[in-house]
């Protein structure tokens, strides 16, 4: 009797991962879009072109993957694109960022919540900085809050957009030191976000850990503080904004990967999920992120279907305090 249910669940198995393999089919057999809601020039963009470069090798999807973007008002625009109108062809794939899209759909107004997408893998963890211009005559965190204190409300700053990780670590700076500051949402992303304090638009921004290591490389900012719980091996030598007396957790950490949309085969996904990892482990691609400053933190699809559930409940209750 053993042998029989043995036997019939090894027939099972075959029969099953018959199916599947006639349902990827040769997939994939064109070349591969991957949509950034960002702006070209900026981390997400940065990167992406980094982490897809070998996408076409033979062992890896054996199709080139390029880039498209459709950036717009923090992201919202790309992601709703991808939920409402990418076809869930596993051509089309998606960056996605954490904790933007997440946020932005708690706060609402648009077309998408992490129930709309399909993670694949992640390829990166880019804490927020908060920087200043090379003349700044703040050099510490304590200046630019002394400042706020003394000016409420005067203090201009960049980021990104509204409900995105900058966003979230200027309301938690906010809180923590008890200031009012001016929070200026740029439209051309952390690029923008970012020329806009190398001109001496702003007063200061909270940008991209990546972005602010290649600005300050430069000579264009200096990074006061890195909103995370541990220094960043990238500025050993800036402290976090909890070793300068703000109590403030790593809710800000910008997660980067590669998702699909909803609706997108299961065979299909399953191959990405197995294969996109390889890609990002490559050591040309990690010694391309090394050289750029960009932290990179690989995760499994199963491992990012907890952290998006994870940040999911951490953003419901920070966001609802804030």
């Amino acid at each position: 009797m053993k042998n029989w249910i043995a036997g019939a669940a090894l027939a099972m198995a075959a029969l099953t991962g018959s199916a599947y393999a006639e349902e990827l089919g040769d997939y994939p057999e064109r070349p591969l879009m991957l949509m950034v809601s960002y702006g070209a020039g900026g981390a997400t963009d940065f990167q992406a072109r980094i982490v897809t470069m070998t996408a076409g090798n033979e062992d890896a999807l054996g199709m080139p993957m390029a880039i498209v973007n459709k950036p717009g008002a923090g992201g919202r625009v790309g992601w709703n694109w991808f939920a409402t109108q990418a076809e869930p062809d596993g051509y089309t794939l998606g960056a996605y960022n954490i904790p933007h899209f997440i946020a932005q759909s708690i706060e609402g107004g648009v077309e998408y919540s992490a129930d709309s997408f399909e993670p694949i893998a992640n390829w990166g963890a880019d804490p927020a900085v908060f920087v200043v211009g090379a003349e700044s005559p703040f050099n510490s965190m304590d200046d630019v809050i002394a400042f706020a204190k003394e000016n409420p409300g005067g203090l201009t700053f960049s980021g990104a957009g509204l409900f995105v990780g900058h966003h979230i670590a200027a309301l938690q700076l906010e809180q923590a030191a008890g200031v009012k500051m001016a929070y200026i949402p740029n439209n051309a992303g952390g690029a923008g976000a970012m020329r806009a304090v190398i001109a001496g638009e702003v007063m200061g921004g909270v940008n991209n850990l990546s972005d602010a290591f290649r600005a300050q490389e430069a000579g264009n900012v200096k990074v006061l503080g890195v909103f995370d719980l541990e220094r960043n091996d990238f500025l050993p030598d800036v402290p976090t904004l909890k070793e300068q007396g703000y109590d403030i957790d790593n809710a800000s950490v910008n997660f980067r990967g590669v998702m699909v949309p909803k609706g997108t085969p299961q065979p299909i996904i399953d191959h990405l999920a197995a294969t996109v990892p390889t890609m990002f482990e490559n050591s040309r691609v990690q010694s391309r992120m090394k050289a750029g400053g960009s932290p990179m933190h690989i995760m499994t699809r199963d491992e990012v279907l907890e952290m998006w559930t994870a940040r999911q409940e951490t953003l419901e209750k920070l966001l609802a305090g804030l």
